[in-house]
């Protein structure tokens, strides 16, 4: 097939409908509604002459002439993301633009971007706040979130998963509450809060204890303004630098990841 008859829609939907293994899903991502997937994968599964997905009692499907061409189109695709990249780097090679939550920044973050600047002094950062900021959106380099793997993105951990219950000195023996940490049955908490960095700052501020990430609270612990009440254990989530697949193979990008992790 000539390259100006590819189907370059109808194969970006095919890949978004492999990857979920539903058209409903799909849709949500590609911001379309379910029947125009189905009728992008029927256009599809006409021109190339093969049917693409088969229906199960357990869901869809992909047939094997499917699986066969997904590898090669992927990696098409990730062609396609780095010449962008390619064509808009050459006027952002030395801004970062890094989404990170807003404690973790000031506890951690910021002491090494200032130390990584200190060796590359061309450098700028642009910071945007919260962990879900979309990368194509924000036009993103790097994100840190706190997650339990990098899922469909590009990623490194900057530590082991592990939490620590923390407290201020003269704190009341009450509970903060946030959401990746289940409180003991019974527990009725002082103070419910949205994130991790919501419940240090509370902790900090004398309100209770909390069960946090050892990363986010070490400096806090190190200066004294919170204590340790229990030794730290393993958790679930830790704190990612992550990207997609194009950013993370950039060398300004390489360069930043081998340095924050090198730290450690």
């Amino acid at each position: 097939m000539k390259r100006t008859h590819l189907p370059l829609n109808a194969l970006r939907v095919f890949d978004a409908a492999a990857r979920h293994l539903s058209f409903t899903r799909a849709a949500d991502e590609l911001a379309v509604t379910p029947a125009a997937v189905g009728q992008q994968i029927r256009a599809l599964e006409d021109v190339l002459g093969v049917v693409l997905f088969r229906r199960t009692s357990k869901g869809l499907e992909l047939t094997d002439e499917a699986v066969s061409g997904l590898d090669p189109l992927r990696e098409g695709f990730l062609r396609f993301e780095e010449s962008v990249q390619a064509m808009q780097s050459g006027q952002a090679s030395d801004i970062y633009t890094i989404a990170a939550p807003r404690e973790f920044y000031a506890q951690w973050l910021a002491p090494r971007l200032a130390a990584f600047r200190q060796a590359n002094p061309h450098v700028r950062f642009q910071l945007v706040g919260g962990e879900e900021v979309d990368f194509t959106e924000a036009n993103l380099d790097l994100a840190i979130r706190l997650i339990d793997g990098p899922g469909d993105l590009e990623g490194v951990a900057l530590s082991e998963p592990r939490r620590v219950l923390v407290a201020a000195d003269g704190a009341p023996d009450e509970w903060i509450a946030w959401p990746d940490f289940e409180l003991p049955e019974g527990v009725n908490p002082v103070l419910t809060v949205t994130n991790a960095g919501q419940a240090m700052s509370s902790a900090v501020g004398g309100m209770g204890k909390a069960m946090l990430p050892l990363l986010l609270v070490e400096q806090a612990i190190e200066d004294g303004r919170l204590k340790v009440i229990e030794e730290p254990e393993p958790g679930r989530r830790a704190y990612w630098l992550v990207a997609p697949r194009p950013q993370w193979r950039q060398k300004k990008v390489r360069a930043l990841v081998e340095f924050l992790t090198a730290s450690e």
